[in-house]
């Protein structure tokens, strides 16, 4: 970051950025990682044909014929280097890091032999945060070598050996043959932490009014087809104006499970199958989050990726009308929030995803977001993306069909394997913090009295745990307890960093006036207690704005659940900010004092479009300083 002077301003600009460029993307992707080196994207090197081997995805070559060959060869150089494509030979050497481990083989390994493997797995299991992948028949150098039938049946028997006992279980994703009637296999190793009922990962779901977005869900978690008239949409709808329009207007959480096996776990898994029961009987949950695709409720849609922080971000996209200007816009949301994404093209029973597909190649690689498009056509490649952990440059690309059912299974496969993403090192550290809930969503129930719904930050939360909540309308804290946690509709004890839950207080205990917003904080061990802030300064830079942006100018700002009305009282260097600036711009909430923490990260918009980005430098605590 850069450094700030005595007047609470940085001391350098960052530089000028364009919008949907790709100065503009590395500039505002400096904010957040200023040191990352840059990853050659424009050396990538050029390969001849078409990676998928699929004629579906070709397009016209006398369309921007050059364009079409640099997106392709992309998509080649992507497929060669996946860590998990057998189709190559070969592949990359045993990363040290992370939850993959390659085996040549485990024949009857002897005791001591044995604790040591259980060991590992026990390490490769806690940097993927409950799952591992397991190459067998694979040489720390990458190399497919194989094994026999005999062999292959005793190392898989090993293997689930010292998953049992580790409390894990094991499932076969593919077992390819190779030359000598030699085979290689790849197994999914997942434990679910003693103190969860499941690996949860949170999926938003994002893209235009009409491009199928309810629908898809309604099929995925009622595993029911569509009809072509919106009819597997209708149980995703909460409101009867939704129900009426056709178009989402607030959050719906849907959950779509897997068991040990991998096999789907919706509401048609048995005739009486209720969410709780979906919870229980997963052994993974993807929880989606509906948003609301039309502009007129943008600020919903931003209210929940920036309060939930949900894993990934799954984009929608009609083959029939392609990307329009919300597709877009939801994109570079997406890219400012600094969330991994995947993208699907719907209705392709009407329209053939040809063009959408180069659509897409195009808008990719042309607005400098570093990723590069992957076009899924089978289930090996839907391994392969969502279990992949290196490239993460790939973004993959599925073609669906809500009414015939066409790739959804790849979808499935994907999400079965796909991992929360963060590192072993950043969850220790994130749980080591002082406990800090946002608070996103209140509730009135009865007999138990209010609940807050929302997300865990940081820190390890439990039942009977003294916080304090706020901050009040004089910017202090008021001290509650945590009577009961509710995760996935089902109580449990405790809480983890980056886990979303719902929590009730002692029912004898006085509250103060609830709203979205607040923050649950424990115990930091400071001397001085909380204080929420008017006042904040940010680095930010502008994405686009038709005219300039002076002091007084009044925005709405987006800082985790924080959703509130700011004016600018100051900027540094100069009097306005236009398109591609970048400053140090001090705000001022205008209705009440929020919770605010440096380097936590701000979006900016003026009525239905983003304004700009930026990171949190400094606060200004009501305690500390005189307001109004």
């Amino acid at each position: 970051m850069h450094l700030i002077d005595s007047t609470g301003f940085a001391q350098d600009n960052l530089p000028l950025i364009a919008k949907f460029s790709r100065e503009a993307m590395e500039s505002f992707l400096s904010l957040f990682d200023p040191n990352q080196p840059d990853d050659g994207f424009d050396e990538e090197q050029e390969l001849n044909g078409n990676s998928s081997g699929s004629s579906e995805y070709e397009v016209d070559g006398n369309v921007n014929e050059s364009n079409n060959i640099s997106n392709n060869n992309l998509s080649n150089n992507v497929k060669s280097n996946l860590i998990f494509d057998f189709e190559q030979g070969i592949l990359p050497p045993e990363p040290q890091l992370g939850n993959v481990e390659y085996k040549l083989k485990l024949v009857n390994p002897s005791k001591q032999r044995f604790e040591h493997l259980v060991t590992q797995m026990k390490w490769r299991l806690r940097e993927g945060q409950g799952e591992a992948i397991y190459e067998i028949g694979v040489s720390d150098a990458g190399h497919l070598q194989g094994l026999n039938d005999k062999d292959m049946n005793a190392s898989l028997t090993t293997l689930k050996q010292m998953a049992h006992h580790l409390g894990a279980s094991t499932s076969v994703l593919r077992r390819k043959i190779i030359p000598v009637r030699r085979s290689v296999a790849e197994v999914l190793v997942r434990k679910i932490p003693d103190d969860q009922h499941n690996i949860e990962i949170r999926v938003a779901v994002l893209g235009g009014a009409d491009a199928g977005k309810s629908t898809l869900l309604g099929v995925l978690t009622q595993d029911e087809l569509d009809n072509g008239h919106g009819r597997a949409r209708l149980n995703m709808f909460r409101h009867m104006h939704e129900i009426q329009s056709g178009r989402t207007s607030c959050i719906s959480h849907e959950t779509l499970g897997f068991d040990a096996l991998g096999n789907v776990v919706n509401y048609k898994y048995n005739e009486m199958m209720t969410a709780e029961e979906i919870s229980d009987r997963s052994t993974k949950l993807v929880t989606f989050m509906d948003l609301a695709g039309h502009r007129r409720y943008m600020r919903t849609t931003v209210q929940a990726l920036s309060g939930y922080s949900p894993h990934y971000a799954m984009l929608v996209v009609s083959a029939g009308s392609g990307c329009n200007d919300t597709t877009e816009e939801h994109l570079a949301i997406v890219r400012a929030l600094d969330m991994p994404f995947f993208i699907l093209i719907t209705k392709t029973d009407i329209t053939s995803p040809d063009a959408t597909v180069q659509e897409l190649r195009t808008l990719l690689t042309n607005i400098g977001c570093r990723k590069v498009p992957f076009v899924v056509t089978n289930t090996d490649e839907a391994i392969s993306a969502g279990s992949n952990q290196v490239s993460e440059n790939i973004v993959p690309i599925f073609c669906v069909s809500n009414v015939t059912g066409n790739g959804l299974n790849l979808v499935t496969k994907f999400l079965y394997v796909l991992s929360p993403g963060i590192s072993n090192a950043e969850k220790d550290r994130l749980e080591l913090e002082p406990c800090e809930f946002q608070i996103d969503e209140i509730f009135r129930v009865t007999d138990v009295g209010p609940v807050v719904g929302g997300l865990l930050v940081q820190g390890v939360l439990t039942e009977n745990m003294p916080m304090k909540i706020g901050p009040l309308s004089d910017g202090s804290f008021h001290a509650v307890s945590v009577h009961t946690i509710h995760r996935n509709k089902a109580p449990c004890r405790v809480v983890r960093a980056g886990q979303s839950a719902s929590l009730s207080f002692t029912p004898t205990q006085e509250l103060p006036a609830l709203r979205s917003g607040m923050v649950l904080l424990g115990d930091s061990g400071n001397i001085d207690d909380p204080f929420g802030t008017y006042f904040f300064q940010a680095k930010v830079s502008v994405l686009f704005h038709a005219t300039a942006i002076y002091v007084g100018f009044q925005t709405t700002v987006h800082i985790g659940s924080i959703r509130q009305t700011a004016v600018i009282r100051g900027i540094m260097g100069g009097e306005k900010l236009g398109t591609n600036d970048s400053a140090s711009v001090m705000f001022e909430f205008v209705g009440h004092p929020e919770y605010v923490r440096p380097g936590m990260r701000i979006l900016f918009r003026e009525g239905m479009s983003s304004k700009g980005i930026g990171v949190v430098t400094q606060v200004f605590p009501v305690n500390k300083t005189r307001v109004k």
